[in-house]
Order: C-alpha cells, then sequence, then structure tokens
C-alpha cells in the first residue's frame, strides 16, 4: 500500500510531500528507517517496496569467484566463461599466454595466475536490464549480470585468495578429475567456510587419460566435509570411450558436444537416450533417485514434493530440485549440501550448464548473511547499522543511561544514518602503467558516485573519487556510479589501502558525523610473512625511487613486509615464499621500473628469552622535533608460553598480543575512572593526555622495542614484557607526552632485552640469554605409490622432519584456528560432526575402474594410487624443495605448505644455521 501511494506521488513529483505527511520524513533513506523502527522488517526489503529496479537488479547479479588448487584449470574455465557469454570472441590459451585474466607478464611468461583479476559479463547473453522474469521458470531463462573474480591457486598467493573472498558471495571450486581433491584445494575450500560462502564443485578435465569421476565425487564428501549432490555424470562414449558430454540429473536429459569451440551441443532426451547411450541412461535414472532422496534428508519441501510426484522419482519437475538445492546451499545447517557438476573447459565441454547453475544456485547480494562491522568499538551486523539499532548500542556503552533518554539516542541514531550515503571495503590496490592506482571495491550499502569524497575511517582522510570504473580483466569502461552489491574500481584514490572502509555523505561532506567516522567493515586478516630478501639501490640517487616503489609493492600487497636492518642498513622485504618474492622482485624491477637489485631469499627467524631479565627502568628525557620529553618507564622481560604462563594480572590497564609476544601494561596509581563523556581519565595525567593515549603510547614503543632481538637481531617471539608506570616518578608534568612515553616505553624493554645477556654490571655469568627459533612448516605432499617411500625416507631422514600421516584428511592447522579467532567470526566446517562414510555417498563407476576398492573409491593394487603425506618440516628445508621432489617422483610430486608455528632450535642445529647466515653475507 505504502509502495503504491508513493509511486504515484513520484510521478507527479510531490514524494517530498507526500513523504512528510504521511511520515514526517523528507527522504526515501529516512523512510526506510522509520518503517524498520517501526514495523521491524530488514531494511533491504523495506528498499524494495520504492526502489523495484534496483531491487530487481541486485537479484539479477552475482559475485562469484573460482577457488581451486594450482593447475585445476581455473583460468581455462574462466576464459570458455568470457567466450561463450559474447565478452570475447576468440578462446584464449593459457600455454599461448593469450589469456584475457592472465594479463600481467610474469603470469604469460609463467603460466599461472599471480593476482586475481575481476571481470564483468552477462549470462544468459544480453543485457539484464528491464527483463522480465519467470518466477516459476528457471533464474538461467533470463540474463544475469556477473562479476566474476579468477583467483591464483599457489600457496605463496594465499592473501590474494582471501582478500578475493572476502567479497565474494559466492564461489565454483574447480577439481582436477585425475588428482581429485588436492590439498590446496582442502585449504581454500576451509578459508571459503571461514567467510560461509555458498559453493558449487566442478570436476573438470574428465577427458584426460586416469580421469575418476566418481573417485572425486567420494574424496568431496570425505575430505571436504559435505555431502556431494551429483547433479550431472559424465557421458563416455559407449560406456569406456572418449569424453563427449554429460547427462544432466536435474532435466534427466543428455547433452553431447560435437567438437568445435563447444557452441554445438546437441540434447538427448532420457527416453532417446534409451536409444542410444542404455548404460548412461539406466546410471541416469539411478543418479536422479540418488539425488532426491539426498535432497529429502535436508529439506522437508523436497519431501513434500516426492509425495506430490506420486513418490516417484523422475516425475519431480526440474525447478523443484532446483528450488531444494538452492535452499540447501544458502540455509543448510550442519553439513552442507555440494553440488557437483562435470566437464572439460580446455575441450569446451559443460560449461554453459555450469554457467547456467551458477546463476541458479549461487546466491545474490540481497541473499548473503550480513557483513559484521564495528562501530565505535561496538561489532554487529550492517543491517544493524543502517536500521540504528548498532549506533545506539554504541552511544550507550559511551554514554551512562542517566544522561540521555532512549529515544533521543533513536533520534541521534536516525539523523547519522540518513547521512550515510555509501559504504564500501577497499579489497584490493593495483598500479596500473596507464591508468594509475586502481582500487577495487565492493558497495555494501548505499552506493559510490562519480566526484564525491570518501571518508577513509582507517586512515581518517576524506579523498575524492574522480573516475569509477567497470572492469573487464585489464579493460575498463567509465560509470557515473557503482550500485549496492555491486564490485567496481576508484581511480585517483592516492592515500587508501587494502582493506580500508570508505564512506561516503550526503551533501558530499568531507567528514561523516560521528559514528560514522568510526564505521569498520570486518578488516582482512594478513598472515605473517616467514621469507624475506635484501633489496639494494644501485645508487645512493636511486634510494628513493626504490623507497617510492616499494611503498606502491606494499600498497598492493600487505602480505610483503619491508623493514630496515639498523646494523647493517640493508632493506629487507619479506614475503609469503619464494616464488612470492620472485613476483616482487619481477613487479619492482620491471613494471615499477625501480634501478634495485635483490639478494638471495633467507628465512625469517625468530629469537627468544630463556629466563627472565629483572626490572628495568629508564628515564627517556631528550627534545623530540623541537619540543623537550621527558618520561619513564620499568620493563621485565619473562617466558611467554600461551598454555603455560600464568595469566596476566586482571587490574592490568591494558594485555595485547602481537606477532606471539604477550605486552602487559600496569598502571595501578593512576587511580582511572570513567567520566560523563564515558572517556577514561585520570587526576595524575597532564593536560592533554588521556589514559587511552598513554596505553597506545607504551604498547608501540614496546613493540618496536620487540622487532629486534639482542643477540641474533631477529624480532622477538614468545616474550612477556610487563610495562609499569608510577605516576611520581614516570610522568613529568607538560614535558611527558604520547612521543615521549612511547621513548621511553622502547627504551627500558630494549635494556631489559639487553640484560638477558649481560646483567647490568656487565657480567655475563648468570644471563639467561636468548635462543634462536624457526619456523616449522605443515607440509602437504601428492604423489603416486611408487614414490611413496622415498619421499617418507628424504622427509623423515635426510630433513629432520616428522610424519604426521598418511592419506588423512587436511589438518585445521594453528594458522587457520587463528585467523578464524581473529576475524571474530563462526565458520560453516564444524570439526565436530563425525566424518563422511564415503560408502554412503551416491557416484557413478569410472570407466576402467577396479572391481576392488577401498573406502575413497581407489584402487588398492595400482602403482598410480595416489597418497598424501602430511609432515612437519623445518622450513629452511623446504627451500627448493620442488625441484627434488619432482625428481623423486618422476615429475608428478607437489605440495602445499603453512606456517605452523616457530620451535627453538637444538644446540647443534643452532650452531649450524648461524654458521650459513655467517657464509650467507
Amino acid at each position: 500500500m505504502v509502495s503504491a501511494h508513493l509511486l504515484r506521488a513520484r510521478q507527479s513529483g510531490r514524494a517530498s510531500q507526500y513523504l512528510h505527511s504521511q511520515f514526517k520524513c523528507r527522504s526515501l533513506n529516512s523512510l526506510s528507517n522509520f518503517l524498520y523502527n517501526g514495523i521491524r522488517l530488514p531494511r533491504l526489503q523495506i528498499f524494495s517496496t520504492y526502489s523495484p529496479q534496483l531491487q530487481a537488479d541486485l537479484e539479477r547479479t552475482r559475485n562469484i569467484g573460482i577457488i581451486a588448487h594450482i593447475d585445476a584449470g581455473k583460468t581455462t574455465t574462466t576464459e570458455r566463461m568470457l567466450y561463450y557469454s559474447g565478452f570475447t570472441r576468440r578462446l584464449g590459451d593459457v600455454d599461448e599466454g593469450s589469456t584475457v585474466t592472465d594479463f600481467l607478464p610474469a603470469e604469460r611468461a609463467r603460466g599461472i595466475t599471480i593476482q586475481s583479476a575481476a571481470i564483468t559479463f552477462h549470462w544468459p547473453p544480453g543485457e539484464s536490464n528491464n527483463t522480465q522474469v519467470d518466477p516459476q521458470g528457471p533464474k538461467s531463462a533470463s540474463p544475469h549480470l556477473v562479476n566474476l573474480i579468477d583467483t591464483p591457486g599457489h600457496a605463496d598467493f594465499t592473501f590474494e585468495v582471501l582478500r578475493s573472498l572476502r567479497i565474494l558471495d559466492g564461489a565454483v571450486c574447480i577439481l582436477d578429475g585425475v588428482a581429485g581433491v588436492e590439498a590446496q584445494t582442502e585449504q581454500v575450500w576451509h578459508q571459503a567456510s571461514t567467510y560461509n560462502i555458498p559453493r558449487i564443485v566442478y570436476i573438470n578435465k574428465l577427458d584426460r587419460d586416469g580421469a575418476a569421476f566418481g573417485r572425486t565425487v567420494r574424496e568431496v564428501g570425505s575430505r571436504l566435509g559435505g555431502w556431494p549432490a551429483v547433479c550431472q555424470i559424465p557421458w563416455f562414449e559407449g560406456g569406456n570411450g572418449r569424453f563427449c558430454g554429460v547427462a544432466d540429473v536435474i532435466n534427466l536429459h543428455g547433452l553431447r558436444w560435437e567438437g568445435g569451440d563447444g557452441k554445438s551441443v546437441k540434447r538427448f532426451s532420457l527416453q532417446e537416450l534409451n536409444e542410444v547411450e542404455v548404460p548412461l541412461a539406466q546410471e541416469l535414472r539411478l543418479a536422479r533417485i540418488a539425488l532426491v532422496e539426498l535432497l529429502s534428508e535436508h529439506d522437508d519441501t523436497m519431501v513434500e514434493k516426492f509425495l506430490e510426484s506420486d513418490e516417484d522419482h523422475l516425475l519431480v519437475a526440474p525447478q523443484d530440485i532446483l528450488d531444494s538445492l538452492r535452499r540447501c546451499l544458502l540455509e543448510g545447517k550442519g553439513r552442507k549440501i555440494i553440488p557437483v557438476f562435470a566437464g572439460a573447459s580446455f575441450r569446451n565441454i559443460g560449461v554453459q550448464p555450469l554457467l547456467d547453475n551458477v546463476v541458479n544456485l549461487l546466491p545474490s547480494p540481497t541473499e548473503t548473511p550480513d557483513p559484521e562491522v564495528s562501530i565505535g568499538g561496538v561489532k554487529g551486523s550492517l543491517r544493524q547499522l543502517l536500521s540504528g539499532d548498532l549506533i545506539v548500542e554504541q552511544k550507550e556503552k559511551e554514554t551512562p543511561a542517566k544522561q540521555k533518554k532512549k529515544s533521543a539516542l533513536v533520534a541521534d541514531s536516525q539523523s547519522a544514518i540518513e547521512q550515510l550515503h555509501g559504504c564500501a571495503l577497499a579489497f584490493k590496490v593495483v598500479n596500473d602503467a596507464k591508468r594509475g592506482v586502481l582500487v577495487y571495491v565492493r558497495v555494501y550499502s548505499g552506493s559510490l558516485d562519480k566526484g564525491s569524497l570518501l571518508f577513509n575511517t582507517n586512515l581518517n582522510v576524506s579523498e575524492r573519487a574522480p573516475r569509477l570504473l567497470k572492469m573487464y580483466a585489464n579493460d575498463a569502461v567509465d560509470v557515473d556510479s557503482i550500485p549496492e552489491g555491486h564490485i567496481g574500481v576508484v581511480v585517483g584514490l592516492k592515500h587508501t589501502r587494502t582493506g580500508d572502509t570508505l564512506v561516503a555523505s550526503t551533501g558530499n561532506k568531507a567528514n561523516p558525523p560521528e559514528p560514522l567516522n568510526t564505521l569498520q567493515l570486518r578488516p582482512i586478516h594478513v598472515p605473517p610473512p616467514v621469507f624475506f630478501a635484501s633489496v639494494e639501490p644501485h645508487s645512493l640517487s636511486e634510494e628513493k625511487r626504490m623507497q617510492e616503489s616499494l611503498a606502491m609493492l606494499l600498497r598492493e600487497d600487505p602480505s610483503l613486509h619491508v623493514s630496515v636492518d639498523e646494523d647493517s642498513g640493508q632493506t629487507l622485504l619479506s614475503g609469503m615464499g619464494e616464488l612470492h618474492l620472485e613476483i616482487a622482485r619481477d613487479r619492482l624491477i620491471n613494471d615499477l621500473k625501480a634501478k634495485a637489485s635483490m639478494g638471495r631469499i633467507e628465512i625469517g627467524y625468530r629469537e627468544c628469552p630463556l629466563g627472565p631479565s629483572g626490572p628495568v627502568t629508564k628515564i627517556f628525557d631528550k627534545e623530540i622535533a623541537g619540543r623537550k620529553g621527558k618520561a619513564g618507564c620499568t620493563a621485565l622481560v619473562e617466558v611467554y608460553d600461551p598454555e603455560s604462563s600464568p595469566a596476566p594480572d586482571p587490574h592490568a590497564l591494558s594485555v595485547q598480543t602481537v606477532n606471539g609476544n604477550q605486552i602487559i601494561v600496569l598502571a595501578p596509581e593512576l587511580q582511572v575512572s570513567i567520566n560523563k563523556k564515558g572517556l577514561e581519565e585520570s587526576p595524575f595525567l597532564p593536560a592533554g593526555l588521556d589514559v587511552e593515549t598513554v596505553r597506545t603510547s607504551l604498547q608501540n614503543g614496546c613493540v618496536a622495542a620487540l622487532a629486534r632481538g639482542p643477540q641474533f637481531t631477529f624480532p622477538m617471539h614468545n616474550t612477556r614484557i610487563t610495562l609499569t608506570l608510577h605516576p611520581e616518578t614516570h610522568i613529568f608534568g607538560s614535558d611527558t607526552t604520547a612521543a615521549s612515553l612511547s621513548a621511553a616505553s622502547r627504551l627500558a624493554t630494549s635494556n631489559a632485552l639487553s640484560n638477558l645477556l649481560h646483567n647490568p654490571a656487565g657480567v655475563p655469568s648468570g644471563s639467561p640469554g636468548t635462543s634462536l627459533m624457526e619456523p616449522v612448516m605443515n607440509v602437504i605432499i601428492s604423489i603416486d605409490e611408487a614414490s611413496l617411500g622415498a619421499v617418507v625416507h628424504d622427509i623423515s631422514s635426510s630433513r629432520g622432519g616428522h610424519i604426521v600421516s598418511l592419506d588423512e584428511d587436511l589438518p585445521i592447522t594453528s594458522t587457520d584456528l587463528s585467523e578464524s579467532k581473529n576475524l571474530d567470526i563462526e565458520s560453516d566446517f564444524d570439526t565436530d560432526l563425525p566424518p563422511i562414510n564415503p560408502s554412503r555417498i551416491y557416484a557413478p563407476p569410472d570407466p576402467f575402474q577396479s572391481p576392488t576398492v577401498v573406502g575413497a573409491g581407489l584402487p588398492t593394487d595400482s602403482g598410480n594410487r595416489p597418497r598424501t603425506i602430511t609432515a612437519k618440516v623445518p622450513l629452511k628445508e623446504m627451500v627448493g624443495y620442488l625441484k627434488h621432489l619432482r625428481s623423486l617422483s618422476a615429475g608428478r610430486g607437489t605440495f602445499v605448505m603453512s606456517v605452523d608455528r616457530f620451535e627453538k632450535m637444538s644446540a647443534p642445529r643452532q650452531k649450524a644455521v648461524l654458521a650459513d647466515l655467517r657464509g650467507g653475507y
């Protein structure tokens, strides 16, 4: 009723008067808030009542990603999608270097994806605007806008996958039909589970010798932790001939590709299949029965549809099956349903049906869970923010209840929300040679408009957006606005980095009202680097240019780190792996044109204390930037073990864990209290210095000191620092500033670390000392049966590692767990559920399959049986391991690894490592 009156008012140009007379509000945004707070409906549902066109556009939009192990066929599949959608006129080839999404020179030279590429197309071909959708038919009957991101598969570029997953609504996981579920596939699958992203599986390369669709389906269940719903089965000529098409279990027909570019597809009904391929028709019936039975176990509506179809599995309508699959995929609890499809992208088979099911099954932006946000330290969902509830909660936290009534808080929150024009997350920054710096954004609320001022809530700076682009891999089209739910590019931002939140205000104001200026969309966790290499300019005159180029590299890729060795003055570049640093070097020298050279790749060791240092008090008394600064601090260094160390003082001013170290700030004499504004204050602090500033300054100074160990100059690890501040002896009136407190903290911590080696009198006897720690990696090696013995012997004897398991599921590593903890979210991957029994999984028989099979459907007597070794190995022993593994496994072995933990070295191993390090300089 509201929408009908409003639409008539808008057509006559009296929308504003109607809104004011009916709801006492002047804008659609305030109407949404009024209705939300009055009748408790989701804001997006209210929004759809007055903007049906925008709602329809969002429902016909898909933001999806392609995820998989390296060399599973992600880029080839993407190229076919672009070709069949009409975006390109020729088929790109990875080997020829002619693909659209792999456009970097390093990608084309190596034949791998290094950075994720965003591309937009329509499926089915045509414009998605102004198209009537039949609610009773499949979604793929009308054109949809697909924003697709092709991600890397190499383990060194895990962060590139993570930042892409952060903004996706759905994903297609591609599996190699020969290799099955590989180690890196499991890794990215669990990462996608962290963000609760719905996924479908596409089993690729079924044209190759050794491809086993049935075995791979069972592996999907046993290794990815979900029930595979087989929606297509492969069509092999005569049952064991060449791969020529797929049988569609949902629609009960066969699709046969007639060669060429894959655009010629012949359709066979079930009756026609009975005449040309009897075994395939029989298997198709079994697959339909298994699919309906599986969906009935997880969806009550499917049970009703089955009963309405006279309990005949073949009579259930295809649209009912699609609807059931979609419900299970988007709303499933516990074990998820995983739709599985088949094809061979290189042979142009199976891609068009895959695109149909991307549109049919994966969610639109309106169907995804609300993204997590925080505002003023209070966490909640975006919907809570848009309704005003989150701002009310934040104000209640900072303001005592007696100071302000609830109604006034609600009014303030509505006033603030009305000024929120758009909110977006910058998930990627790229330096383009022609266009300058490109900032990829996902808009979560409102829109970003050309020429608007964007406030960066992470950096507290405002920047204007002179150009907006819609990206088509390396090509782009200018647009005037990027609406809610879409992915686009902002050109010309000078400061924005990966993970920053951008906010636009109504009226194009430079600064949004409080507390919107503290709005944060869920940040992207950056894993710690484990490799480093020195970078040196060719001459002193080139140093500034090199530093500028390094700054651009870090802005593009936050998983890179730059530091300076204080002893040698060398600039050190740290990264996630050997290939990661090689690519960074190529980008630095070839793309950014820095005249510099990079040294050999080293390992980032750590240093840890072997005992306590004793308290050390230091007074900092120097001028800082022309102003007198004086402050003091006491520091105590101890060994820190997260599992066995005693709990810190509950009355501590702050307890923070940074890079494996715990920093405790004690200030028992400050007498901290909460003022009327909800802020902490102390009578012992000088004017202009508050408790939060003191806490932050002390922590920052300590973190800076811990970046350099006293004996080996590596960063400290497993170290507990207790900082104590006494107002009477450590605070000196107006001379005590934030900078002087930070300097005092750094000075005290550095001296306490030095006391680990020498006591204050300079006598080394009795000092606990420090020890080197090295990164120990979780390594998952995929080989065949014939190479198993040689590889296991090499890992356990030559490389000092130990075997954890053979042919078991990929363990959830400590790195994965800490990541989920840092993100403060729940994953849909439940490790407490019992493993899925492969015998309960339907999978069609594979051609040439051995009659004797083990649990996962693998032949027991084949020398080519794939085996998986899980081991823990020191990182130093894994440098250059790929070449050695290939020699041991006749070129078939692959491995992936991730940091498990840092482990203290034995004395002989430490001596050998130090000797190697000294020989390297």
